[in-house]
Protein backbone atom coordinates (compact mmCIF):
# COMPACT_ATOMS: atom_id res chain seq x y z
CA UNK A 1 0.00 0.00 0.00
CA UNK A 2 1.76 3.42 -1.13
CA UNK A 3 1.84 5.98 1.49
CA UNK A 4 3.08 9.73 1.31
CA UNK A 5 3.25 11.22 4.43
CA UNK A 6 4.14 15.10 4.42
CA UNK A 7 5.88 16.98 7.51
CA UNK A 8 7.54 20.00 7.98
CA UNK A 9 4.75 22.69 8.24
CA UNK A 10 4.16 25.23 10.64
CA UNK A 11 4.24 29.36 10.90
CA UNK A 12 6.71 31.39 9.90
CA UNK A 13 6.75 35.03 8.85
CA UNK A 14 6.88 36.69 5.96
CA UNK A 15 10.71 36.41 4.21
CA UNK A 16 11.16 33.25 6.59
CA UNK A 17 11.81 29.68 5.21
CA UNK A 18 10.52 26.26 5.76
CA UNK A 19 11.69 23.08 4.50
CA UNK A 20 8.56 20.15 3.95
CA UNK A 21 9.30 16.70 3.63
CA UNK A 22 7.11 14.04 2.06
CA UNK A 23 8.24 10.38 2.75
CA UNK A 24 7.09 7.78 0.58
CA UNK A 25 6.52 4.21 1.42
CA UNK A 26 5.06 1.09 -0.01
CA UNK A 27 6.11 1.17 -3.04
CA UNK A 28 9.15 0.51 -5.80
CA UNK A 29 8.60 2.03 -8.79
CA UNK A 30 11.46 2.08 -12.13
CA UNK A 31 10.34 5.58 -12.42
CA UNK A 32 7.90 8.51 -11.01
CA UNK A 33 6.48 11.87 -11.24
CA UNK A 34 6.26 13.84 -8.29
CA UNK A 35 4.48 16.84 -7.15
CA UNK A 36 3.55 19.61 -4.82
CA UNK A 37 0.44 20.96 -4.60
CA UNK A 38 -1.44 23.33 -2.46
CA UNK A 39 -4.98 24.52 -1.63
CA UNK A 40 -5.67 27.59 0.48
CA UNK A 41 -9.27 28.25 2.42
CA UNK A 42 -12.14 29.14 -0.07
CA UNK A 43 -9.48 28.51 -3.13
CA UNK A 44 -8.53 25.37 -5.88
CA UNK A 45 -6.12 22.92 -5.49
CA UNK A 46 -3.13 24.21 -7.34
CA UNK A 47 0.21 22.62 -8.43
CA UNK A 48 3.22 24.38 -7.04
CA UNK A 49 6.09 22.30 -7.56
CA UNK A 50 7.13 18.79 -9.62
CA UNK A 51 10.27 16.40 -9.87
CA UNK A 52 10.95 13.31 -11.96
CA UNK A 53 12.95 10.59 -11.10
CA UNK A 54 15.60 11.81 -13.28
CA UNK A 55 15.28 15.33 -11.35
CA UNK A 56 13.94 17.44 -13.88
CA UNK A 57 11.80 19.81 -11.75
CA UNK A 58 8.78 22.12 -13.10
CA UNK A 59 7.87 24.98 -10.97
CA UNK A 60 4.55 27.54 -10.84
CA UNK A 61 4.87 30.97 -11.75
CA UNK A 62 4.05 31.94 -8.37
CA UNK A 63 6.87 30.33 -6.45
CA UNK A 64 9.44 30.48 -9.26
CA UNK A 65 12.67 31.35 -7.60
CA UNK A 66 11.46 30.93 -4.00
CA UNK A 67 10.11 27.65 -3.67
CA UNK A 68 12.58 24.15 -4.33
CA UNK A 69 12.18 20.99 -5.07
CA UNK A 70 14.29 18.16 -4.65
CA UNK A 71 14.32 14.09 -3.78
CA UNK A 72 16.18 11.76 -2.06
CA UNK A 73 15.69 8.57 -4.45
CA UNK A 74 17.14 6.16 -2.14
CA UNK A 75 15.08 6.98 1.13
CA UNK A 76 11.78 7.61 -1.21
CA UNK A 77 11.88 11.13 0.59
CA UNK A 78 11.02 14.52 -1.16
CA UNK A 79 11.37 18.38 0.49
CA UNK A 80 9.95 21.39 -0.76
CA UNK A 81 12.39 24.29 0.61
CA UNK A 82 10.33 27.26 0.91
CA UNK A 83 12.26 30.58 0.85
CA UNK A 84 11.43 34.40 0.70
CA UNK A 85 8.10 33.25 2.07
CA UNK A 86 4.78 35.78 1.08
CA UNK A 87 1.35 34.95 3.37
CA UNK A 88 -0.22 34.08 0.38
CA UNK A 89 1.82 31.17 0.69
CA UNK A 90 -0.49 30.09 3.42
CA UNK A 91 -2.23 26.93 2.75
CA UNK A 92 -2.04 23.40 3.04
CA UNK A 93 0.63 21.82 1.04
CA UNK A 94 -0.06 18.36 -0.57
CA UNK A 95 2.35 15.76 -1.94
CA UNK A 96 1.46 13.60 -5.03
CA UNK A 97 3.46 10.91 -7.00
CA UNK A 98 2.52 9.05 -10.00
CA UNK A 99 4.45 5.88 -11.32
CA UNK A 100 5.55 5.90 -14.90
CA UNK A 101 7.77 3.77 -17.36
CA UNK A 102 10.38 5.97 -17.76
CA UNK A 103 11.12 9.79 -16.08
CA UNK A 104 10.44 11.38 -19.84
CA UNK A 105 6.57 10.83 -19.52
CA UNK A 106 6.27 12.86 -16.77
CA UNK A 107 4.48 16.21 -17.48
CA UNK A 108 5.25 18.39 -14.67
CA UNK A 109 2.03 19.32 -12.40
CA UNK A 110 -0.46 17.83 -14.91
CA UNK A 111 0.42 13.95 -14.25
CA UNK A 112 -1.91 11.76 -13.33
CA UNK A 113 -1.06 11.76 -9.52
CA UNK A 114 -2.34 8.54 -8.12
CA UNK A 115 -1.69 8.55 -4.44
CA UNK A 116 -1.65 11.49 -2.22
CA UNK A 117 -0.38 12.44 1.03
CA UNK A 118 -2.89 13.93 3.93
CA UNK A 119 -1.23 17.36 3.66
CA UNK A 120 0.70 19.33 5.96
CA UNK A 121 -0.35 23.35 6.94
CA UNK A 122 1.61 25.95 6.46
CA UNK A 123 0.41 29.53 7.80
CA UNK A 124 3.20 33.03 6.66
CA UNK A 125 2.16 35.86 8.42
CA UNK A 126 2.71 39.25 7.68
Amino acid sequence: QVQLVESGGGSVQAGGSLRLSCAGSGYTYIAHCMGWFRQAPGKEREGVAAIDSDGKTTYAAAVRGRFTVSQDNAKNTFYLQIDSAKPEDTATYYCAIAPVPAAKYCKGLNDDFRHWGQGTQVTVSS
